[in-house]
């Protein structure tokens, strides 16, 4: 039965999305417009649209890439993102001189 991948699958999306960009950007629309529900549609379409997309290359790419190998460089990808998003912390220069 597929629906325990339905549902650990909709469970992690739903969860990646919470406070993301892409929710981020739909409350600054949905503020903008006052059509709420076309703001929803819209933003709805682009997930499922990207999703489809990410679910067909994934699909496509498993078949030749090791899972070994794809895990990897998903890790290193979030890894490599987190230290870009960190490193402005770090490299400051407004930092307190006495």
């Amino acid at each position: 039965m597929v629906l325990p991948l339905i549902a650990s699958t909709f469970i992690t999306v739903f969860l990646a999305e919470l406070g993301d960009k892409t929710q981020l950007a739909t409350v600054a629309l949905s503020g903008s417009s006052n059509k709420p529900l076309a703001v929803f549609l819209g933003s709805s379409a682009a997930l499922v649209f990207a999703s489809l997309l990410g679910a067909l290359a994934g699909g496509s790419v498993a078949r030749y890439v090791p899972e070994i190998i794809l895990k990897s460089v998903a890790s290193l990808g979030f890894i490599a993102i987190g230290i870009r998003f960190l490193w402005p912390a770090f490299t400051s220069d407004d930092r307190s001189k006495d």
